[in-house]
C-alpha cells in the first residue's frame, strides 16, 4: 500500500512539473541583457509598453500588431497571455510598478529550455529612462556552439529591435 501511495504522489508530481517535457541532463543557461535609453520619463514610458500585459502586441514586431490576449487572471502575478493566437504562452511571475517577469511553461513533448523574460523602465532621471529587458534559457538542447551562438543573435536581434519599437512608442 506503501508503494502505491508513493507511486501516485510521483506521478502527480511529475504531472504537475510538466511530464511529457524534455528535461535537459546537464543544463546550460544563457542570459541576455539588452537596454536602451528613452528621452521620456520612466513611468510614462512604462504606462504605453508594460502596464498592459499584452501591450507587447504593439511593439514585439516592427510594423505590426501582433495579436496577444490575458486568457487567465486580470494582469497580476500568475495571469497568462497568449501571443500569435496561442502559438506562445507566457506566465506572469513577477511585477512592480514599473517592470515584469514572465516564463513560458513546458510544452508537452518538446524540449523545456526553462525560458524566462525580465522587462523594466528604469528611472534615470525625472526625464529621461532605460529600458531593460533581460532574457534567460536553457541552449543545451542545441548541436554545437555555434548553433547556441546563433540562437542567442537571433534573440537578441528580435528583442533590441522591440526596445526600438517601445522606444518610439514611448517618445511619441
Amino acid at each position: 500500500m506503501k508503494l502505491i501511495s508513493k507511486l501516485a504522489a510521483a506521478a502527480m508530481a511529475a504531472t504537475a512539473l510538466g511530464a511529457g517535457a524534455a528535461w535537459a541532463a546537464d543544463p546550460e543557461y544563457v542570459t541576455i541583457k539588452m537596454e536602451i535609453d528613452v528621452a521620456k520619463p520612466a513611468a510614462d514610458v512604462w504606462a504605453k509598453v508594460g502596464t498592459d500585459y499584452c501591450a507587447l502586441g504593439k511593439w514585439i514586431a516592427a510594423g505590426r500588431e501582433i495579436p496577444c490576449a490575458v486568457t487567465k487572471g486580470a494582469g497580476e502575478i500568475g495571469s497568462v497571455r497568449s501571443i500569435a493566437n496561442g502559438a506562445v504562452i507566457e506566465v506572469l511571475t513577477a511585477k512592480t510598478d514599473l517592470s515584469y517577469g514572465y516564463t513560458q511553461p513546458a510544452k508537452e513533448g518538446k524540449f523545456y529550455d526553462l525560458y524566462h523574460g525580465f522587462l523594466e523602465a528604469k528611472v534615470v532621471s525625472p526625464t529621461s529612462s532605460k529600458l531593460i529587458y533581460t532574457l534567460m534559457y536553457d541552449v543545451s538542447n542545441l548541436a554545437d556552439q555555434a548553433a547556441k551562438d546563433a540562437d542567442v543573435k537571433r534573440r537578441r536581434t528580435q528583442f533590441e529591435g522591440a526596445l526600438a519599437n517601445m522606444k518610439a512608442l514611448a517618445e511619441k
